[in-house]
């Protein structure tokens, strides 16, 4: 069972929070990994013998989402990989003719892809959001590869019939962009206000809210492919798309994957919120989980 974080305990740590996200500017220079679909841009730190973590962002963020997580991480022994996914920063899609999807199997085979890329037998993943579905995907699909896993509560819902259930008021509220890129006119104000939308989300989610840090990130969704991988997999994870053909098996994998005894912990708060919380997760994933290689 995961063991769960939730946003109160971001709300007790706001003055971490702060300075983490203030003070850490990334260092790292960008690296490119080819697999059979994508050309991914990834950002890596520490010991490249080490344990190995994948860190993975959501929507609207980018890599710079871990800046007060990778260091630390890194400090602490471990090998920490950062991609950008697809229809994200610097990652492409070799041919024109690959579908733009953004549903979890194939994010989730994109982790995996990723990692075989990089000669990596097995890791802990890590994330939120889009990128919580991309890890709960991974270790569905290949849950041999994954030593532990970190993910939002949501994030980790197999069944996805059981995220069309109704929310608390609150919580709805806190997804309002949800509901509107369902509908063809938020696609369309996504394509045309990307940046303003996304900084109205960061204003609603983020303990600080930095310009700095969100111009260098808003870059990210000038990526000719981010209107259609983030619509298309917002609205499959709703059931407002049925998917597409070539994901159903893999889809299917993912709903019927039993329970696995790996570590896991649900963490209901943004890394740039509690940078402490997704550190101590991941370093007990490494401690706890059992590694082949």
């Amino acid at each position: 069972m995961a063991r769960r974080v939730d946003r109160q305990r971001a709300d007790r740590h706001h003055t971490a929070g702060r300075g983490a996200l203030m003070s850490v500017n990334p260092t790292h220079p960008l690296r490119r990994a080819r697999t059979d679909l994508l050309d991914i841009g990834y950002l890596t730190a520490g010991d490249e013998t080490a344990r190995p973590v994948v860190l993975l962002h959501g929507f609207p963020y980018d890599v710079r989402a871990f800046d007060a997580v990778t260091p630390r991480l890194a400090a602490q022994g471990a090998r920490v990989i950062v991609p950008y996914l697809r229809g994200h920063g610097p990652t492409r899609f070799h041919d024109a003719a690959t579908p733009r999807i953004g549903e979890r199997a194939a994010l989730g085979q994109d982790v995996i892809d990723l990692m075989d890329a990089l000669h990596i037998p097995e890791a802990v993943f890590a994330g939120f959001d889009t990128g919580g579905r991309a890890a709960s995907a991974a270790a569905a699909l290949r849950p041999t590869r994954c030593v532990g896993l970190i993910a939002a509560s949501e994030d980790r819902v197999a069944d996805r019939a059981a995220l069309r259930e109704p929310q608390p008021p609150r919580t709805e509220w806190d997804h309002w962009y949800r509901f509107y890129l369902l509908t063809e006119r938020g696609r369309a104000g996504l394509a045309r206000h990307r940046r303003a939308i996304a900084r109205m989300v960061w204003r609603d989610q983020l303990v600080q809210y930095d310009d700095d840090l969100f111009d260098r990130s808003a870059r990210t969704f000038d990526n000719r492919d981010f209107i259609a991988v983030t619509v298309q997999g917002l609205r499959h994870q709703f059931g407002d798309d049925a998917g597409h053909a070539d994901q159903a098996d893999a889809d299917r994998k993912i709903a019927q994957a039993p329970a696995h005894g790996r570590p896991a912990f649900a963490i209901d708060t943004l890394p740039q919120n509690d940078p402490s919380a997704w550190v101590e997760a991941a370093l007990q994933c490494m401690r706890q989980g059992k590694w082949r290689t």
